[in-house]
């Protein structure tokens, strides 16, 4: 069988740094492989949001990745709220899902899952399950703190697979090449994130420059004067080395103080995101939603084909979704390709 991986971005937040060494670059590497990108908009319905904010930072991410080197002749680049097989499947799958494996989810906990929460906020590894299994992806590349969602992901495949017959193809986890751990610049303890509290420690790929170079220029170091990478006895100083090496390709270098390491932190970000920030200036908008319309279209066909085995397999009708005789309801029973 051959690889098939998906990506996942969530609007939640203007796309950073960390999010474009760990994910965009190598999303774009690997389009040799068949690959799947979307923008999980519904995921993140899961907290609070404003829906205006929301669909501007869904236009602006899928334009980030496409600015960034994803190619819509490789790689199937959709807004998932545009696929109703994410929400049908996410249902059809927590008929399968019991309560408790799901409850223990950690990150329901450590976002402060409780009476309070959206049950949404609870639900949505099953969603994500669903994400990954309507397109048959055979590898999900995942970083630590989402392996737990992989291996429910599997789980309820597994377990479909046996009590029903052949629906799903079974994901693995994959963990990309070893990328720099990208710290928030005020508080490199903690990793930058898109919502962070405080955006002085975020540098956002669309920051314009100057921005760019006064947030580096300002990041938090560390006591004494050694330039040195230590993560433990050093974070700040580390996190300025690590984003240095991840910009450059290159192996770390000597540095006098923290003020040269610095400039040449922000010289690097700033050469890096150039070509990104120029190209997504560059889209007309209008070509951008074209793209993700193709995309879901492009989507539709697997993923239409993969619910109608599950609905065929628990026993539903095919219901409305497709004309007999159309290739999505040819593959009803099919095994996984």
């Amino acid at each position: 069988m051959s690889k098939r991986r998906i990506s996942g971005f969530k609007p939640t937040g203007r796309l950073q740094l960390g999010n474009y060494v760990g994910a965009v670059r190598p999303t774009v590497a690997g389009q040799d492989e068949p690959t799947v990108a979307f923008i999980a908009d519904l995921h993140a319905l899961t907290v609070h949001h404003d829906p205006a904010e929301l669909r501007e930072r869904s236009a602006e991410a899928a334009g980030l990745l496409l600015a960034a080197g994803i190619d819509p002749a490789r790689t199937i680049l959709y807004r998932q709220s545009d696929l109703p097989a994410h929400a049908e499947l996410h249902y059809l799958l927590e008929c399968v899902a019991g309560y408790g494996e799901v409850h223990r989810m950690i990150q329901f906990k450590e976002k402060g899952g409780g009476s309070g929460s959206r049950l949404s906020l609870l639900t949505y590894p099953v969603l994500m399950a669903a994400d990954i299994l309507l397109h048959d992806i055979t590898e999900v590349p995942v970083g630590r703190d989402q392996r737990q969602h992989v291996e429910l992901t599997r789980d309820l495949a597994i377990r479909c697979n046996e009590r029903y017959g052949p629906v799903f193809t079974v994901p693995e986890a994959v963990h990309p090449a070893v990328a720099a751990r990208v710290a928030d610049l005020a508080t490199p303890t903690a990793k930058m994130g898109k919502t962070s509290a405080s955006a002085a420690g975020v540098l956002f790929l669309l920051d314009p420059p100057d921005v760019l170079r006064r947030k580096i220029m300002r990041a938090v170091t560390d006591g004494g004067t050694e330039v040195v990478h230590d993560p433990e006895g050093k974070p700040g100083v580390s996190n300025l080395l690590d984003i240095l090496e991840a910009c450059t390709g290159e192996p770390r270098r000597d540095f006098r103080n923290y003020g040269e390491l610095k400039a040449a932190v922000a010289d690097a970000v700033i050469a890096t995101l150039e070509p990104v920030q120029r190209r997504y200036h560059e889209l007309d908008p209008h070509d951008v939603e074209d793209v993700l319309r193709d995309g879901a279209e492009r989507a539709g066909e697997r993923a239409d084909a993969t619910v109608l085995r599950l609905r065929a397999a628990l026993g539903l009708t095919a219901g409305r979704r497709a004309p007999a005789g159309s290739p999505a309801t040819r593959a009803t029973a099919a095994a996984p390709r």
